[in-house]
């Protein structure tokens, strides 16, 4: 099984996507173990002293003027872990879990938090036996990090509360541990803290998010090509050099992208032997590269914000290599929160340019010669008219995700923690947007390809014929009188989902952006 080794630098979002949904084996570097055996003997000096220290010999947030005495530290950690493990609603998916422990296992290792070298490799050990805590929806504001979900994690490495062991089943903590010859944790001075303070639940989401939006991105990118082919139109608004004079890295990808889907396509170019001859294409297909590219760039922007919160220590208060322990924000998760909101404004606009494509596929009077809805016998059948519905009401939950969560606060902590970042909500309703959008583009896929079938007589491009026979292959049927629509619809999603119609395509085409 791959292993990813965490040194005190940081991580990749490969090795977070290999741990969180690959259940990579996770091993701390000697340089980790060394730089946490140094911090944590900064923290024991600071702990021994007089002088009250947040986070190490005080209480937190409203209550951090209080110090406390030397005998009631340890269950001042348990304290905050049981407290704060306070999340409410629904499960949140064990790759979610999963990324989110291995990323605070990433700011640990950093040696900045002062956590004892034992803690992490316990937190090591939970991800290697493939026990998963049980996080709610519900519970983090984005600052100071994601406090209740982190805080559920912390309770298992205390043998506490709820997990899921390997085989799915949910147990108690202690149990699950036990059964692993896990020992669980004694938190000691400022451990308790450590552990909960981190964008990391929000961070791991967003890389998740972006390896997911690539895929879809392309996957647009084709759904799109195969709509200009199957309502005859142009490929021309592709080439590069019009592209070149409005140099948007993204657009120029995907309009390369649509060129070669298109590339010895016979249904293009018919412009002028229609009984009513186009000057151009609508926007929704015209302007395709743009859109996508568009969100393309944004995806960019985004990966770069990843990659800083990767390189980061997140915590408070941190270690310092000069031996100072220092209060700070770097906990607070507007980073994160922004690009996460800006991913789903892009998305929703995918989305929504791919319906009005699917739905001029399906209107006899936009669709230049193709039969009402793709029905066989329209009127006796429906074709996808109910299809395009579905998609319809996928756009309008997508233009709801849409709105940011960034963009408000709400005070906590009695007035101390006074402007939030609601990063966690952020990152929740991209997951589903994400989803949401696999969906659309895989109604586009299912009418286009239908569409292209329905034009006889006329030959489609080699990599738009190796869409349509990976579709069919996965089960996704071709055109015909009415049916059962919900089987057909869900095999396009999964061929979408599992990137297979991507592979399809690229095994004609070569690798495309």
């Amino acid at each position: 099984m791959h292993t990813v080794v965490v040194g005190t630098s940081g991580t990749t979002p490969e090795d977070v996507i290999a741990v969180a949904r690959g259940n990579a084996r996770v091993q701390l570097s000697p340089e980790a173990l060394d730089a946490l055996a140094r911090s944590r003997e900064i923290v024991d000096s600071l702990a021994a002293k007089p002088e009250p220290v947040y986070g190490v010999s005080t209480g937190f947030g409203a209550l951090a003027s209080r110090h406390i005495s030397p005998e009631l530290r340890a269950q001042l950690q348990r304290n905050i872990v049981r407290s704060h493990a306070a999340g409410m609603g629904p499960r949140v998916e064990r790759e979610v879990v999963r990324a989110l422990m291995f990323l605070r296992l990433k700011t640990v290792a950093s040696g900045h938090t002062g956590v004892r070298p034992s803690v992490a490799q316990t937190m090591a050990d939970v991800l290697n036996a493939g026990i998963t805590p049980v996080v709610h929806e519900y519970g983090s504001l984005g600052c100071s990090g994601d406090l209740a979900p982190l805080s559920h994690c912390a309770l298992t490495l205390m043998g506490e509360g709820d997990a899921e062991g390997p085989d799915g089943v949910v147990r108690p903590a202690g149990e699950l541990l036990a059964e692993a010859g896990i020992e669980p944790v004694e938190l000691r001075e400022k451990e308790g803290l450590a552990l909960l303070n981190g964008t990391d639940g929000m961070l791991g989401m967003l890389i998740m998010a972006l390896a997911d939006l690539r895929r879809l991105y392309t996957s647009a990118d084709i759904t799109a090509a195969l709509t200009l082919e199957a309502l005859l139109g142009t490929e021309k608004v592709l080439a590069p050099e019009l592209h070149a004079i409005r140099p948007h890295p993204g657009q120029g990808d995907s309009a390369a992208n649509m060129a070669a889907v298109l590339k010895g396509s016979g249904l293009t170019g018919h412009f002028q032997e229609e009984s009513a001859p186009r000057v151009q294409d609508a926007y929704s297909v015209r302007c395709a590269p743009q859109v996508a590219g568009a969100g393309r760039d944004t995806m960019a922007h985004a990966a770069l914000v990843a990659s800083r919160e990767l390189a980061s220590a997140v915590d408070n208060p941190v270690v310092l290599p000069d031996g100072r322990v220092e209060s700070n924000g770097n906990f607070h998760g507007a980073p994160v929160a922004y690009v996460l909101d800006f991913l789903a404004i892009a998305a929703a606009d995918l989305g929504s340019i791919a319906e009005r494509r699917t739905d001029r596929l399906l209107d006899k009077n936009r669709s230049h010669g193709l039969p009402p809805f793709l029905a066989e016998d329209a009127g006796v059948d429906s074709g996808l008219m109910i299809a395009q519905y579905t998609q319809a009401a996928l756009v309008s939950e997508m233009k709801r995700l849409a709105v940011p969560a960034s963009a408000d606060s709400i005070p906590s902590s009695a007035m101390q923690e006074d402007h939030v970042s609601m990063g966690w909500s952020a990152a929740r309703k991209l997951r589903t947007a994400v989803d949401n959008l696999t969906r659309i583009i895989a109604v586009e896929l299912y009418a286009a390809t239908r569409a292209i079938e329905l034009r006889h007589g006329l030959t489609a491009a080699p990599a738009s014929l190796a869409a349509i026979a990976g579709a069919r292959a996965a089960g996704v049927g071709g055109p015909g009188a009415d049916r059962f629509l919900a089987p057909d619809l869900a095999a396009a999603d999964a061929f979408v989902r599992s990137g297979g119609l991507v592979e399809a395509v690229e095994a004609v085409t070569g690798p495309l952006a």
